[in-house]
């Protein structure tokens, strides 16, 4: 049987691929290494992180939040199995959601590890070492990204005691003291779940502010709020140092610009470091194909061979389910002989926590070191009605706009909801909108997106109700 497309790997840019390609009439199947579909982000990453964070959120709003609006409740308890219940029940939904597509759309599913001897063909590996050889036109590389781990330390990662985010999604009770290596996305999502339901939360961090990449006053506002719930940082400071102890484990760490040493112990350590493209076992050194620092090598998702494609964060760009899921797309239209099209400048950015960042373009630091001339407009949450009656006044939205001509190259938000409001920066600029076009659209009252267009006004002008 020869197939027009063999996709390696079922997650987000995958399986969406798959359905893609199942609904332009390709002949398609898919191949997955574990028994369920999805990938990293459906089974042990994106949704079960999130079912935790919304169920801590409500732990935390019962605990301290719902007396000032006259909701009494008594005092709170945690029954930790069952909202570890309701995270597996939310996989199981979504993976199931996921198998049901797949047969949807016609696409023959194959459990097992894939690997590509050649071009055109593509072989499955069960777990009992029977193997099968799949003919095809296309081949979509789409295997995702495994932990990273602390560059030039070996760390024996239990999942017990020290744990990735896998290991963090499936403690069987509380600690008492948490360290999170890694102030990114990842640790600061998974710290916050355990911080709000009573560990003592500490995150060392290399860099001199968290969230590496996105904008500095968004980061530093992010941090004083998170500070504020309990959590504390240790910044500038380079791990050289993890280890087992008798009750738990420890990290040592020192400034990254020289000086004493530290050791912190707790019951569990979350390395969180960020994560690495994972072609394990796939054949591709052997193959040829062009690499670049374990990422494979593409121009628009083509390899450097003919007939094989690449997405996701196996390739250059940002490891986010809906990056890979637009280059999913995308490359199920090319084979189909149409236009596919992935707009890099417009991807957003959302960290889950209480309250949302969320960021969609240039950063400032970007514009200024790339010397873009640029106007920028802030407006906080505390001047919004809607947010004042949700008690949900802290942060702000930021835009930036090309000076000349007012098109807007960036937004960043850190407040309620900002994950949702961050689209409607992301459809402005899909359309090469300015500041202008978003602050003269008329915005429904009393609603906090009245934030999102007061920044746009204070941009272009001057904002109305500050």
């Amino acid at each position: 049987m020869e197939y027009d497309v063999v996709i390696i790997g079922s997650g987000p840019g995958g399986y969406v691929c798959a359905i893609k390609c199942g609904q332009l009439g390709l002949k398609t199947a898919i191949i997955e290494k574990n028994p369920t579909f999805g990938g990293t982000c459906l089974n042990i990453g994106c949704i079960p992180s999130k079912a935790l964070l919304h169920a801590s959120e409500m732990f935390a709003e019962a605990e301290h939040g719902l007396e000032e609006f006259g909701v009494e409740v008594g005092k709170t308890k945690l029954n930790l199995k069952k909202m570890m219940e309701h995270k597996d029940k939310t996989v199981k939904a979504n993976v199931d959601g996921v198998e049901f597509l797949l047969k949807k759309n016609k696409v023959d599913t194959y459990i097992g590890t894939g690997s590509i001897p050649s071009a055109g063909k593509v072989t499955v590996t069960n777990d009992k070492g029977k193997t099968e050889e799949l003919a095809t036109k296309n081949i979509v590389i789409a295997t995702g990204s495994d932990i990273a781990g602390v560059p030039g330390l070996d760390i024996d990662i239990d999942e017990k005691t020290i744990v990735s985010s896998t290991g963090a999604l499936e403690l069987s009770q509380v600690p008492k003291k948490m360290i999170v290596v890694g102030g990114g996305v990842i640790g600061l999502e998974m710290g916050s779940v355990w911080n709000r339901l009573g560990a003592e939360v500490t995150v060392v961090e290399y860099l001199d502010k968290i969230l590496g990449p996105m904008d500095k006053d968004v980061s530093k506002q992010f941090q004083r709020m998170l500070g504020k719930q309990g959590m504390k940082f240790h910044l500038s400071s380079k791990v050289t140092g993890v280890s087992k102890t008798g009750k738990g484990a420890s990290v040592t760490f020192e400034p990254v610009k020289g000086g004493d040493e530290q050791t912190l112990e707790a019951d569990i350590v979350l390395i969180s470091t960020g994560r690495r493209p994972y072609t394990d076992g796939l054949g591709l050194e052997k193959l040829g194909l062009d690499m670049d620092k374990g990422r494979v090598k593409t121009s628009h998702w083509k390899t450097s061979m003919d007939g094989i494609w690449a997405i996701g964060d196996v390739t250059d760009g940002p490891m986010l389910a809906h990056k890979a899921e637009d280059e999913g797309v995308a490359v199920a239209e090319s084979i189909a002989g149409q236009a596919g099209h992935v707009n890099y400048d417009v991807i957003p950015g959302v960290v889950y926590t209480m309250p949302e960042v969320a960021s969609v373009g240039k950063t400032e630091e970007e514009l200024k070191e790339a010397g873009v001339s640029y106007a920028s407009g802030k407006f906080p949450f505390s001047a919004n009605g809607r947010a004042r009656a949700m008690n949900q006044t802290d942060g702000f939205v930021k835009f930036l706009a090309d000076k000349e001509t007012d098109r807007v190259l960036g937004v960043h938000i850190v407040g309620f909801g900002a994950g949702d409001m961050i689209h409607e920066a992301a459809v402005l600029m899909e359309f090469g909108g300015s500041s202008e076009d978003l602050a003269r659209t008329c915005h429904a009252h009393p609603t906090l997106s009245e934030v999102v267009r007061e920044a746009a006004l204070a941009t272009f002008s001057k904002p109305l109700h500050m």
